[in-house]
Protein backbone atom coordinates (compact mmCIF):
# COMPACT_ATOMS: atom_id res chain seq x y z
CA UNK A 1 0.00 0.00 0.00
CA UNK A 2 2.69 2.63 1.15
CA UNK A 3 3.89 1.57 -2.48
CA UNK A 4 0.97 2.49 -4.43
CA UNK A 5 0.19 5.80 -2.76
CA UNK A 6 1.65 9.03 -3.22
CA UNK A 7 1.74 10.90 0.12
CA UNK A 8 2.07 14.40 -1.90
CA UNK A 9 -1.28 13.40 -3.46
CA UNK A 10 -2.39 11.96 0.17
CA UNK A 11 -1.57 15.06 2.12
CA UNK A 12 -2.44 17.37 -0.75
CA UNK A 13 -6.48 16.73 0.05
CA UNK A 14 -5.69 18.21 3.53
CA UNK A 15 -2.59 20.32 2.77
CA UNK A 16 -1.90 23.30 0.12
CA UNK A 17 1.34 22.34 -1.48
CA UNK A 18 3.33 24.24 -3.08
CA UNK A 19 7.16 22.90 -4.44
CA UNK A 20 10.33 24.10 -1.93
CA UNK A 21 13.02 22.16 -4.09
CA UNK A 22 13.70 18.60 -5.86
CA UNK A 23 11.09 15.93 -4.20
CA UNK A 24 10.51 18.47 -1.42
CA UNK A 25 6.67 20.13 -0.72
CA UNK A 26 5.67 22.81 1.77
CA UNK A 27 2.22 24.29 3.04
CA UNK A 28 0.73 24.93 6.59
CA UNK A 29 1.18 22.53 9.31
CA UNK A 30 -2.63 21.23 9.42
CA UNK A 31 -1.03 20.07 13.54
CA UNK A 32 -0.58 23.58 14.39
CA UNK A 33 -1.65 27.08 13.48
CA UNK A 34 0.96 28.99 12.02
CA UNK A 35 1.14 31.77 9.01
CA UNK A 36 4.20 31.26 7.41
CA UNK A 37 5.16 27.39 6.32
CA UNK A 38 6.81 24.99 8.12
CA UNK A 39 5.43 21.74 6.63
CA UNK A 40 7.51 19.76 4.42
CA UNK A 41 6.58 16.84 2.70
CA UNK A 42 9.97 14.49 1.12
CA UNK A 43 7.94 12.45 -1.75
CA UNK A 44 11.05 10.46 -2.49
CA UNK A 45 11.71 9.10 1.53
CA UNK A 46 7.90 9.22 1.53
CA UNK A 47 7.64 11.13 4.73
CA UNK A 48 6.14 14.35 6.33
CA UNK A 49 7.74 17.01 8.97
CA UNK A 50 7.06 19.83 10.19
CA UNK A 51 10.07 22.46 11.82
CA UNK A 52 7.40 23.83 14.06
CA UNK A 53 5.75 21.22 15.89
CA UNK A 54 8.31 18.37 15.11
CA UNK A 55 5.23 16.51 13.79
CA UNK A 56 6.24 13.64 11.44
CA UNK A 57 5.87 10.55 9.68
CA UNK A 58 4.45 8.54 7.11
CA UNK A 59 1.05 8.84 4.63
CA UNK A 60 -0.35 6.04 7.62
CA UNK A 61 0.74 8.32 11.07
CA UNK A 62 -0.57 11.45 8.59
CA UNK A 63 -4.27 9.93 8.27
CA UNK A 64 -4.46 8.57 11.71
CA UNK A 65 -3.29 12.20 12.88
CA UNK A 66 -5.12 14.18 10.84
CA UNK A 67 -8.31 12.23 11.05
CA UNK A 68 -8.20 10.78 14.51
CA UNK A 69 -8.39 7.13 13.49
CA UNK A 70 -6.97 4.25 14.94
CA UNK A 71 -4.01 2.56 12.70
CA UNK A 72 -6.55 0.19 11.59
CA UNK A 73 -9.35 2.34 10.64
CA UNK A 74 -6.60 4.50 8.57
CA UNK A 75 -5.11 1.29 7.01
CA UNK A 76 -8.83 0.71 5.77
CA UNK A 77 -9.52 4.24 4.59
CA UNK A 78 -6.35 4.34 2.42
CA UNK A 79 -7.39 0.86 1.00
CA UNK A 80 -10.04 1.88 -0.48
CA UNK A 81 -8.05 4.56 -1.87
CA UNK A 82 -5.06 2.74 -2.68
CA UNK A 83 -7.64 -0.37 -4.44
CA UNK A 84 -6.25 -2.93 -1.80
CA UNK A 85 -8.84 -5.23 -0.29
CA UNK A 86 -9.28 -6.07 2.90
CA UNK A 87 -11.16 -9.00 4.54
CA UNK A 88 -14.36 -7.51 6.76
CA UNK A 89 -13.80 -7.91 10.83
CA UNK A 90 -15.97 -10.88 12.23
CA UNK A 91 -18.81 -9.97 13.99
CA UNK A 92 -19.30 -5.85 12.65
CA UNK A 93 -23.21 -7.74 11.93
CA UNK A 94 -23.83 -8.90 15.61
CA UNK A 95 -22.54 -5.44 16.56
CA UNK A 96 -24.96 -4.00 14.35
CA UNK A 97 -27.97 -5.72 15.40
CA UNK A 98 -27.08 -5.00 19.29
CA UNK A 99 -27.45 -1.05 18.06
CA UNK A 100 -30.79 -1.79 17.01
CA UNK A 101 -32.07 -3.23 20.33
CA UNK A 102 -30.75 -1.14 22.43
CA UNK A 103 -32.62 1.74 20.39
CA UNK A 104 -35.58 0.10 20.76
CA UNK A 105 -35.08 -0.88 24.50
CA UNK A 106 -34.18 3.50 24.78
CA UNK A 107 -37.63 3.81 23.11
CA UNK A 108 -38.90 1.60 25.75
CA UNK A 109 -37.15 3.29 29.08
CA UNK A 110 -37.95 6.92 27.64
CA UNK A 111 -41.51 6.39 27.34
CA UNK A 112 -41.68 5.70 31.09
CA UNK A 113 -40.11 8.50 32.40
CA UNK A 114 -43.05 10.17 34.67
CA UNK A 115 -43.91 10.37 38.29
CA UNK A 116 -41.18 9.91 40.63
CA UNK A 117 -38.53 9.36 38.22
CA UNK A 118 -39.36 12.91 36.20
CA UNK A 119 -39.52 14.26 39.54
CA UNK A 120 -35.73 12.36 40.72
CA UNK A 121 -34.31 14.63 37.63
CA UNK A 122 -36.13 17.71 38.14
CA UNK A 123 -35.10 17.98 41.76
CA UNK A 124 -31.38 17.25 40.25
CA UNK A 125 -32.05 20.56 38.54
CA UNK A 126 -31.99 19.33 34.99
CA UNK A 127 -33.91 21.47 32.10
CA UNK A 128 -36.88 19.66 30.20
CA UNK A 129 -34.17 20.15 27.22
CA UNK A 130 -31.32 18.86 28.72
CA UNK A 131 -33.37 15.31 29.74
CA UNK A 132 -34.16 15.15 25.86
CA UNK A 133 -30.70 15.78 24.77
CA UNK A 134 -29.45 13.27 26.73
CA UNK A 135 -32.18 11.09 26.08
CA UNK A 136 -33.14 10.28 29.80
CA UNK A 137 -35.55 7.55 31.00
CA UNK A 138 -37.10 5.14 33.80
CA UNK A 139 -37.34 1.26 33.82
CA UNK A 140 -39.93 0.32 35.28
CA UNK A 141 -40.23 -2.06 38.28
CA UNK A 142 -41.55 -5.15 36.33
CA UNK A 143 -40.03 -8.69 35.68
CA UNK A 144 -41.07 -8.58 32.03
CA UNK A 145 -42.54 -5.05 31.15
CA UNK A 146 -39.08 -4.88 28.39
CA UNK A 147 -39.22 -8.26 27.42
CA UNK A 148 -42.90 -8.41 26.46
CA UNK A 149 -42.65 -5.35 24.33
CA UNK A 150 -39.76 -6.98 22.41
CA UNK A 151 -41.87 -9.81 21.90
CA UNK A 152 -44.76 -7.92 20.42
CA UNK A 153 -42.16 -6.25 18.21
CA UNK A 154 -40.54 -9.22 16.94
CA UNK A 155 -37.16 -9.60 18.81
CA UNK A 156 -35.97 -12.53 20.66
CA UNK A 157 -34.90 -13.30 23.94
CA UNK A 158 -31.40 -14.35 22.37
CA UNK A 159 -31.22 -10.54 20.81
CA UNK A 160 -32.06 -8.80 24.08
CA UNK A 161 -29.60 -11.45 26.40
CA UNK A 162 -26.64 -10.40 24.01
CA UNK A 163 -27.06 -7.00 24.10
CA UNK A 164 -27.31 -7.53 28.76
CA UNK A 165 -31.04 -6.58 28.66
CA UNK A 166 -32.13 -9.44 30.12
CA UNK A 167 -30.19 -11.83 32.71
CA UNK A 168 -30.74 -15.33 33.58
CA UNK A 169 -31.63 -17.14 36.88
CA UNK A 170 -29.94 -20.84 37.91
CA UNK A 171 -33.63 -22.04 36.77
CA UNK A 172 -33.29 -20.70 33.42
CA UNK A 173 -36.00 -17.99 34.16
CA UNK A 174 -35.56 -14.73 31.84
CA UNK A 175 -36.14 -11.30 32.96
CA UNK A 176 -35.69 -7.72 32.92
CA UNK A 177 -31.97 -6.38 34.00
CA UNK A 178 -33.30 -3.32 34.61
CA UNK A 179 -36.21 -2.43 37.16
CA UNK A 180 -37.49 0.31 38.89
CA UNK A 181 -34.03 2.82 37.84
CA UNK A 182 -33.59 5.93 35.85
CA UNK A 183 -32.01 5.01 33.05
CA UNK A 184 -28.79 6.26 31.33
CA UNK A 185 -28.09 5.75 27.80
CA UNK A 186 -24.26 5.04 26.75
CA UNK A 187 -23.06 6.04 23.68
CA UNK A 188 -19.77 5.60 22.35
CA UNK A 189 -17.24 8.47 21.19
CA UNK A 190 -18.75 7.53 17.78
CA UNK A 191 -22.71 7.61 19.37
CA UNK A 192 -23.59 4.35 18.48
CA UNK A 193 -25.23 3.13 21.69
CA UNK A 194 -23.66 0.42 23.21
CA UNK A 195 -25.52 0.07 26.43
CA UNK A 196 -26.82 1.54 29.79
CA UNK A 197 -26.73 2.56 32.76
CA UNK A 198 -29.51 2.74 36.13
CA UNK A 199 -29.69 4.02 39.29
CA UNK A 200 -32.41 3.03 41.93
CA UNK A 201 -34.22 5.63 43.25
CA UNK A 202 -34.42 4.73 46.88
CA UNK A 203 -31.60 2.77 49.11
CA UNK A 204 -31.61 -0.89 47.45
CA UNK A 205 -28.32 -2.23 46.04
CA UNK A 206 -26.79 -2.29 44.08
CA UNK A 207 -27.15 1.76 43.70
CA UNK A 208 -25.60 1.79 40.21
CA UNK A 209 -25.80 -1.30 37.57
CA UNK A 210 -24.39 -1.09 34.05
CA UNK A 211 -24.84 -3.43 31.00
CA UNK A 212 -22.92 -6.58 31.07
CA UNK A 213 -19.47 -6.50 28.89
CA UNK A 214 -21.03 -7.47 25.73
CA UNK A 215 -19.44 -7.15 21.94
CA UNK A 216 -20.39 -3.84 22.10
CA UNK A 217 -20.61 -2.85 25.76
CA UNK A 218 -16.76 -2.64 26.81
CA UNK A 219 -16.39 -0.75 30.47
CA UNK A 220 -12.97 -0.49 30.38
CA UNK A 221 -13.27 1.04 27.17
CA UNK A 222 -16.23 3.91 27.32
CA UNK A 223 -16.35 7.32 28.37
CA UNK A 224 -19.96 8.20 29.29
CA UNK A 225 -20.83 12.05 27.37
CA UNK A 226 -17.34 11.85 24.84
CA UNK A 227 -19.66 11.90 22.09
CA UNK A 228 -21.04 14.71 22.84
CA UNK A 229 -17.98 16.34 24.84
CA UNK A 230 -15.46 15.35 21.82
CA UNK A 231 -16.26 19.16 19.81
CA UNK A 232 -14.12 21.01 22.61
CA UNK A 233 -11.08 18.85 21.51
CA UNK A 234 -10.77 20.53 17.91
CA UNK A 235 -10.06 24.20 20.12
CA UNK A 236 -7.55 22.34 22.01
CA UNK A 237 -9.76 22.07 25.19
CA UNK A 238 -8.94 20.13 28.40
CA UNK A 239 -11.43 17.14 28.77
CA UNK A 240 -12.99 17.05 31.77
CA UNK A 241 -13.12 13.54 33.66
CA UNK A 242 -15.89 13.75 36.70
CA UNK A 243 -17.25 10.34 38.58
CA UNK A 244 -20.75 10.06 37.67
CA UNK A 245 -23.43 10.81 34.76
CA UNK A 246 -25.53 13.45 36.84
CA UNK A 247 -22.13 15.40 36.94
CA UNK A 248 -21.31 14.94 33.16
CA UNK A 249 -24.85 16.16 32.55
CA UNK A 250 -25.08 18.75 34.97
CA UNK A 251 -21.39 19.98 33.68
CA UNK A 252 -22.35 20.03 30.40
CA UNK A 253 -25.85 21.76 30.93
CA UNK A 254 -23.63 24.94 32.71
CA UNK A 255 -21.33 25.04 29.17
CA UNK A 256 -18.71 22.88 30.55
CA UNK A 257 -19.02 20.81 27.48
CA UNK A 258 -15.90 18.92 27.77
CA UNK A 259 -17.34 16.72 30.56
CA UNK A 260 -16.77 12.59 30.48
CA UNK A 261 -17.44 9.88 33.56
CA UNK A 262 -15.58 6.60 33.17
CA UNK A 263 -17.76 3.52 34.07
CA UNK A 264 -17.05 2.95 37.49
CA UNK A 265 -13.33 2.42 36.99
CA UNK A 266 -10.00 4.38 36.46
CA UNK A 267 -8.81 5.21 33.59
CA UNK A 268 -7.35 2.73 31.64
CA UNK A 269 -4.48 2.19 28.88
CA UNK A 270 -8.07 1.69 26.21
CA UNK A 271 -9.14 4.90 27.28
CA UNK A 272 -5.87 6.85 26.74
CA UNK A 273 -5.57 5.11 23.42
CA UNK A 274 -8.79 6.41 22.31
CA UNK A 275 -8.77 9.90 23.55
CA UNK A 276 -5.07 10.37 21.90
CA UNK A 277 -6.52 9.47 18.67
CA UNK A 278 -9.17 12.30 19.48
CA UNK A 279 -6.74 14.62 20.00
CA UNK A 280 -6.66 15.03 23.42
CA UNK A 281 -4.19 16.81 25.04
CA UNK A 282 -4.95 17.78 28.53
CA UNK A 283 -7.30 15.59 31.29
CA UNK A 284 -8.20 17.43 34.59
CA UNK A 285 -9.44 14.90 36.90
CA UNK A 286 -12.44 16.59 38.69
CA UNK A 287 -13.64 14.72 42.03
CA UNK A 288 -15.14 15.34 45.70
CA UNK A 289 -12.05 14.55 47.15
CA UNK A 290 -9.77 16.50 49.58
CA UNK A 291 -5.83 17.34 48.98
CA UNK A 292 -4.77 13.61 50.16
CA UNK A 293 -7.33 11.32 48.17
CA UNK A 294 -6.46 13.60 44.77
CA UNK A 295 -2.67 13.02 45.25
CA UNK A 296 -3.78 9.24 45.81
CA UNK A 297 -5.84 9.37 42.59
CA UNK A 298 -2.29 10.75 40.50
CA UNK A 299 -0.05 8.22 42.44
CA UNK A 300 -2.56 5.71 41.25
CA UNK A 301 -3.04 7.02 37.62
CA UNK A 302 -2.32 4.71 34.50
CA UNK A 303 1.41 5.21 33.53
CA UNK A 304 -0.09 4.99 29.78
CA UNK A 305 -2.62 7.77 30.51
CA UNK A 306 0.19 9.90 32.63
CA UNK A 307 2.21 9.44 29.80
CA UNK A 308 -0.03 10.35 26.73
CA UNK A 309 -1.70 13.83 28.66
CA UNK A 310 -0.98 16.37 30.74
CA UNK A 311 -3.07 15.74 33.93
CA UNK A 312 -4.39 17.39 36.59
CA UNK A 313 -6.45 16.71 40.05
CA UNK A 314 -9.45 19.14 40.94
CA UNK A 315 -12.06 19.54 43.12
CA UNK A 316 -14.80 21.76 44.11
CA UNK A 317 -13.97 24.03 47.36
CA UNK A 318 -17.15 23.10 49.46
CA UNK A 319 -16.10 19.63 49.12
CA UNK A 320 -19.73 19.05 46.90
CA UNK A 321 -19.32 17.10 43.87
CA UNK A 322 -19.78 19.12 40.67
CA UNK A 323 -23.63 18.38 40.13
CA UNK A 324 -24.84 19.26 43.59
CA UNK A 325 -22.61 22.43 43.44
CA UNK A 326 -24.52 23.44 40.28
CA UNK A 327 -27.79 22.64 41.04
CA UNK A 328 -26.97 25.31 44.09
CA UNK A 329 -25.27 27.70 41.86
CA UNK A 330 -22.17 27.88 42.43
CA UNK A 331 -20.70 28.30 38.72
CA UNK A 332 -17.78 30.34 39.96
CA UNK A 333 -16.22 27.54 42.18
CA UNK A 334 -16.28 25.09 39.44
CA UNK A 335 -14.54 27.59 37.25
CA UNK A 336 -11.94 28.53 40.08
CA UNK A 337 -11.44 24.56 40.55
CA UNK A 338 -11.17 23.84 36.57
CA UNK A 339 -7.95 26.59 36.66
CA UNK A 340 -6.24 25.11 39.70
CA UNK A 341 -5.45 21.92 41.39
CA UNK A 342 -2.28 19.43 41.24
CA UNK A 343 -0.54 19.15 38.02
CA UNK A 344 0.43 15.66 37.91
CA UNK A 345 3.33 15.98 35.89
CA UNK A 346 5.07 18.53 38.93
CA UNK A 347 3.33 16.31 41.41
CA UNK A 348 5.38 13.35 39.89
CA UNK A 349 8.35 14.88 40.06
CA UNK A 350 8.16 16.45 43.54
CA UNK A 351 6.94 13.15 44.89
CA UNK A 352 10.23 11.21 43.05
CA UNK A 353 12.75 14.03 44.61
CA UNK A 354 11.13 13.51 48.08
CA UNK A 355 11.66 10.54 48.18
CA UNK A 356 14.54 9.66 47.03
CA UNK A 357 16.76 13.13 47.54
CA UNK A 358 19.43 14.50 44.86
CA UNK A 359 22.24 14.32 47.04
CA UNK A 360 23.66 11.00 45.59
CA UNK A 361 23.80 9.23 42.02
CA UNK A 362 21.87 6.21 43.56
CA UNK A 363 18.89 9.22 44.06
CA UNK A 364 19.47 10.47 40.51
CA UNK A 365 19.61 7.20 38.97
CA UNK A 366 16.04 6.19 41.15
CA UNK A 367 14.30 9.49 40.22
CA UNK A 368 15.44 8.55 36.40
CA UNK A 369 13.85 5.37 36.61
CA UNK A 370 10.58 6.06 38.21
CA UNK A 371 9.70 8.92 36.03
CA UNK A 372 10.71 6.79 32.61
CA UNK A 373 7.35 5.86 31.81
CA UNK A 374 6.17 9.18 31.79
CA UNK A 375 8.89 10.66 29.99
CA UNK A 376 9.54 7.56 27.40
CA UNK A 377 6.41 9.28 24.36
CA UNK A 378 9.10 10.74 22.00
CA UNK A 379 6.01 11.70 19.63
CA UNK A 380 6.56 15.40 19.18
CA UNK A 381 3.15 16.11 19.73
CA UNK A 382 3.40 14.75 23.36
CA UNK A 383 3.25 17.98 25.40
CA UNK A 384 3.12 16.47 28.28
CA UNK A 385 5.83 14.10 28.44
CA UNK A 386 8.27 16.71 26.81
CA UNK A 387 7.07 19.08 29.83
CA UNK A 388 8.34 16.25 32.26
CA UNK A 389 11.36 15.44 30.03
CA UNK A 390 11.88 19.52 30.82
CA UNK A 391 11.67 19.55 34.31
CA UNK A 392 13.92 16.51 34.92
CA UNK A 393 16.42 17.90 33.10
CA UNK A 394 15.92 21.20 35.16
CA UNK A 395 15.83 18.94 38.06
CA UNK A 396 19.06 16.68 37.11
CA UNK A 397 21.13 19.30 35.30
CA UNK A 398 21.52 16.91 32.33
CA UNK A 399 21.21 17.68 28.96
CA UNK A 400 17.96 17.58 26.79
CA UNK A 401 19.34 15.44 23.87
CA UNK A 402 21.21 12.75 26.62
CA UNK A 403 18.26 12.71 28.13
CA UNK A 404 16.24 11.44 24.64
CA UNK A 405 19.18 9.40 24.04
CA UNK A 406 18.86 7.54 27.33
CA UNK A 407 15.23 7.37 26.97
CA UNK A 408 15.33 5.41 23.31
CA UNK A 409 17.95 3.02 24.52
CA UNK A 410 17.00 -0.59 25.86
CA UNK A 411 20.93 -1.06 27.09
CA UNK A 412 21.03 2.45 29.17
CA UNK A 413 17.67 2.14 30.53
CA UNK A 414 19.15 -1.69 31.79
CA UNK A 415 22.70 -0.29 33.06
CA UNK A 416 22.32 3.24 34.19
CA UNK A 417 26.05 3.31 35.68
CA UNK A 418 27.63 6.51 37.04
CA UNK A 419 29.49 6.97 34.03
CA UNK A 420 25.89 7.00 31.96
CA UNK A 421 24.86 9.77 34.52
CA UNK A 422 28.18 11.42 34.36
CA UNK A 423 27.76 12.17 30.77
CA UNK A 424 24.25 13.05 30.64
CA UNK A 425 25.38 15.66 32.82
CA UNK A 426 25.35 19.56 31.31
CA UNK A 427 28.78 19.75 31.82
CA UNK A 428 29.82 16.67 29.81
CA UNK A 429 29.00 14.27 26.37
CA UNK A 430 30.81 16.40 23.87
CA UNK A 431 31.65 13.27 21.93
CA UNK A 432 27.78 12.63 21.65
CA UNK A 433 26.88 16.16 20.31
CA UNK A 434 29.70 15.24 17.97
CA UNK A 435 28.31 11.70 16.68
CA UNK A 436 24.86 12.74 16.42
CA UNK A 437 26.20 15.29 13.92
CA UNK A 438 28.45 13.11 12.30
CA UNK A 439 25.11 11.04 11.89
CA UNK A 440 23.31 14.01 10.70
CA UNK A 441 25.49 14.19 7.95
CA UNK A 442 25.28 10.35 7.07
CA UNK A 443 21.41 10.96 5.98
CA UNK A 444 22.66 13.41 3.73
CA UNK A 445 24.51 10.90 2.10
CA UNK A 446 25.17 7.09 3.34
CA UNK A 447 28.10 6.53 1.28
CA UNK A 448 30.43 8.38 3.21
CA UNK A 449 30.24 5.85 6.11
CA UNK A 450 32.86 4.56 3.70
CA UNK A 451 35.32 7.96 4.77
CA UNK A 452 35.57 6.76 8.62
CA UNK A 453 38.77 4.87 9.60
CA UNK A 454 36.70 2.07 11.61
CA UNK A 455 38.54 2.76 15.34
CA UNK A 456 35.83 5.07 16.44
CA UNK A 457 33.63 3.41 19.51
CA UNK A 458 30.15 5.06 19.69
CA UNK A 459 28.47 6.06 23.30
CA UNK A 460 25.45 7.46 21.32
CA UNK A 461 22.82 4.09 21.18
CA UNK A 462 20.80 5.63 18.13
CA UNK A 463 24.56 6.17 16.26
CA UNK A 464 25.22 3.10 17.29
CA UNK A 465 22.45 1.62 15.88
CA UNK A 466 22.40 3.50 12.50
CA UNK A 467 25.90 2.78 12.23
CA UNK A 468 25.35 -0.90 12.04
CA UNK A 469 22.26 -0.36 9.84
CA UNK A 470 24.06 1.99 7.50
CA UNK A 471 26.71 -0.86 6.90
CA UNK A 472 26.71 -0.88 2.55
CA UNK A 473 23.86 1.59 1.99
CA UNK A 474 23.34 3.48 -0.76
CA UNK A 475 20.40 5.30 0.09
CA UNK A 476 18.55 7.35 2.85
CA UNK A 477 15.93 5.28 1.93
CA UNK A 478 18.13 2.08 2.84
CA UNK A 479 18.73 3.29 6.64
CA UNK A 480 15.01 4.73 7.03
CA UNK A 481 13.58 1.31 5.59
CA UNK A 482 15.61 -0.86 8.89
CA UNK A 483 13.97 1.52 11.49
CA UNK A 484 10.32 2.34 9.88
CA UNK A 485 7.63 1.82 12.33
CA UNK A 486 10.59 1.60 15.38
CA UNK A 487 11.23 3.77 17.91
CA UNK A 488 14.28 5.33 16.13
CA UNK A 489 12.01 6.17 13.02
CA UNK A 490 10.60 9.41 14.46
CA UNK A 491 14.10 10.55 15.06
CA UNK A 492 15.59 9.59 11.66
CA UNK A 493 13.15 11.89 10.54
CA UNK A 494 13.59 14.60 12.39
CA UNK A 495 17.41 14.95 12.29
CA UNK A 496 16.59 14.16 8.05
CA UNK A 497 14.59 17.45 7.61
CA UNK A 498 16.67 19.62 9.76
CA UNK A 499 19.71 18.84 8.27
CA UNK A 500 18.62 19.00 4.56
CA UNK A 501 16.19 22.03 4.60
CA UNK A 502 16.34 23.99 1.32
CA UNK A 503 14.27 26.32 2.52
CA UNK A 504 13.19 28.48 -1.26
CA UNK A 505 15.02 26.55 -3.44
CA UNK A 506 14.07 27.24 -6.91
CA UNK A 507 14.12 23.68 -9.02
CA UNK A 508 16.50 25.40 -11.01
CA UNK A 509 18.64 25.86 -8.17
CA UNK A 510 18.25 22.57 -6.38
CA UNK A 511 20.76 21.05 -8.42
CA UNK A 512 23.83 23.00 -7.05
CA UNK A 513 22.40 22.82 -4.09
CA UNK A 514 21.92 18.97 -3.31
CA UNK A 515 25.79 19.29 -5.21
CA UNK A 516 27.34 21.79 -2.46
CA UNK A 517 25.07 19.71 0.51
CA UNK A 518 27.25 16.64 0.15
CA UNK A 519 30.30 18.58 -0.34
CA UNK A 520 29.73 20.06 2.49
CA UNK A 521 28.64 16.51 4.06
CA UNK A 522 31.90 15.07 2.92
CA UNK A 523 33.86 18.05 4.84
CA UNK A 524 32.33 17.40 7.73
CA UNK A 525 32.38 14.04 7.84
CA UNK A 526 36.00 14.26 8.03
CA UNK A 527 36.48 17.25 10.47
CA UNK A 528 33.52 15.70 12.80
CA UNK A 529 36.00 11.95 12.96
CA UNK A 530 39.09 14.03 13.64
CA UNK A 531 36.97 15.94 16.54
CA UNK A 532 35.82 12.89 18.01
CA UNK A 533 39.71 11.47 17.78
CA UNK A 534 40.33 14.38 19.76
CA UNK A 535 38.04 13.85 22.07
CA UNK A 536 39.03 10.47 22.45
CA UNK A 537 42.95 11.46 22.99
CA UNK A 538 41.82 13.75 25.42
CA UNK A 539 39.91 11.66 27.57
CA UNK A 540 42.67 8.95 27.84
CA UNK A 541 45.22 11.98 28.74
CA UNK A 542 42.73 12.51 31.69
CA UNK A 543 42.57 9.62 32.78
CA UNK A 544 46.26 8.91 32.66
CA UNK A 545 47.15 12.11 34.45
CA UNK A 546 44.65 10.98 37.40
CA UNK A 547 46.61 7.78 37.66
CA UNK A 548 49.90 9.45 37.87
CA UNK A 549 49.40 11.12 41.39
CA UNK A 550 48.75 7.30 42.49
CA UNK A 551 51.19 5.73 40.38
CA UNK A 552 54.51 4.44 42.11
CA UNK A 553 57.39 6.44 41.06
CA UNK A 554 58.91 3.41 38.75
CA UNK A 555 55.45 3.78 36.58
CA UNK A 556 55.25 7.73 36.53
CA UNK A 557 57.83 7.82 33.89
CA UNK A 558 56.21 5.32 31.79
CA UNK A 559 52.81 7.29 32.32
CA UNK A 560 54.70 10.46 31.60
CA UNK A 561 55.81 9.45 28.02
CA UNK A 562 52.20 7.99 27.31
CA UNK A 563 50.82 11.30 27.81
CA UNK A 564 53.84 12.90 25.76
CA UNK A 565 53.04 11.05 23.10
CA UNK A 566 48.84 11.36 23.38
CA UNK A 567 49.35 15.36 23.54
CA UNK A 568 51.40 14.49 20.28
CA UNK A 569 48.99 12.96 18.39
CA UNK A 570 46.61 15.72 19.47
CA UNK A 571 48.37 18.47 17.71
CA UNK A 572 48.81 16.05 14.91
CA UNK A 573 45.22 15.88 14.51
CA UNK A 574 44.62 19.67 14.96
CA UNK A 575 47.49 20.20 11.64
CA UNK A 576 45.14 17.41 9.88
CA UNK A 577 41.89 19.19 10.69
CA UNK A 578 43.52 22.98 9.37
CA UNK A 579 45.16 21.22 6.85
CA UNK A 580 42.06 19.29 5.18
CA UNK A 581 40.11 23.18 5.92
Amino acid sequence: MRDRLNIADVIGEYVSLTPAGKGRLKGLCPFHKEKSPSFQVDTEQGYYYCFGCKAGGDVFKFVQETENLSFGDALRKLAERAGVQLEQKYGERVSRDLYDVNDFALQYFRSHLRGDALAYFQGRGLTPQVMEDFELGFAPDSWDGLLQQARAHGLSERQLLDAGLLTQNEQGRVYDRFRGRVMFPIRDHLGRLVGFGGRVLDDSKPKYLNTPETDAFKKGELLYGLHRARSVLKDGQPLIVAEGYMDVIALQQHGFAGAVASLGTALTAEHAALLERLGARELVLMFDRDEAGLKATLSGLDQTVGARFQVRATSVPSGKDPADALREGDVQSIQRALQGGLNEIEYRVHAARDRYGLDSRDGKRKILMELLPRMQNLDPLDEGADQMRAKVCELLDIRPQALLDWIGSKAKRRTLTDTHLAGMSQGGGHEEDRELALLRQLLVDPRLLAKLDGTLGWRNELVRKVMLAAQGAQSTDDIMSVFRGQPEEGQLIRMMFETRQSGNISRAGHEEYEAKQQTYAAAAVDDIQVGLSIESLRGEVKLLKSQLLDAPPTQQADILRQITELQRAIEAEKRARVHGA
